[in-house]
């Protein structure tokens, strides 16, 4: 499903940022690279250097001379922009993008992106479905090509891979509670030894400050081990030396 998407770059200024895209596509598993007029000249070094291990990408890139050319065989087009334009065009939230293409998984989609300097043109946004606003600071709202890209394919692969997301979540198997109490036991057994509760009437509220503490760390049975092996080597006398 994550192949019908085309990345659409509307007359791209330098090489490096359609080289650095080719990477965030490769990055998420996305093949389809679409260039307009591509300003730097192509086949272009610059973009070939930037891409790193995503040269495939660039070597099976269709380049058009307009727009109209570039998104035909699409079905939905959503532009991409950081901020409203005066157009009759529905403007949407990255959220509503995601919920559209919940419903959409048999359409070819196009997603297109301006130049670096000025963004698309209201001729290039005419061709679009959507206006697709990526949020950012109020106070600097103009994004890099790539990064736009990079933040666009990381959402759609969230979107399509959720289940492998969730499933290579960090997991740890937790140790006993019993095992954790008996070490703290023997360290506030070590610890009263060394008159460390000072004064009196505080030791309860260290010994609930230690609680909190430790068992907030939640240790497996190997951390476990080492921790009972520290305390345990910290409450041994030290062997006087001639």
């Amino acid at each position: 499903m994550k192949n019908n998407y085309g990345f659409v770059l509307i007359q791209p200024q330098l090489g490096e940022n359609i080289g650095a895209s080719a990477r965030s596509l490769k990055n998420f598993g996305f093949k389809n690279l679409v260039v307009t007029e591509p300003k730097c000249g192509w086949p272009n070094v610059k973009a070939k250097a930037t891409s790193v291990g995503a040269f495939d990408i660039l070597k099976r890139t269709k380049v058009f001379k307009n727009t109209d050319s570039a998104i035909r065989n699409f079905d939905l087009i959503f532009s991409f922009s950081a901020r409203k334009r005066d157009i009759n065009k529905k403007h949407i939230t990255m959220f509503n993008f995601l919920e559209i293409l919940k419903k959409q998984k048999k359409k070819k989609i196009g997603l297109m992106f301006g130049p670096e300097a000025s963004g698309l043109s209201n001729f290039d946004l005419s061709y679009a479905n959507y206006v697709v606003q990526i949020p950012s600071s109020p106070k600097f709202k103009s994004m890099n090509l790539s990064h736009s890209i990079t933040l666009v394919c990381y959402e759609i692969f969230k979107l399509n891979n959720f289940k492998l997301i969730k499933e290579s979540s960090f997991k740890k198997e937790i140790g006993q509670k019993g095992k954790l109490s008996s070490i703290l036991k023997l360290l506030k057994d070590n610890l009263e030894k060394k008159n460390f509760f000072k004064p009196a009437e505080k030791r309860s509220s260290m010994i609930k400050n230690i609680n909190n503490l430790f068992y907030r760390m939640e240790p497996n049975d190997k951390e476990l081990r080492i921790l009972g092996s520290l305390i345990g080597s910290l409450s041994k006398n030290k062997k006087k030396h001639n």
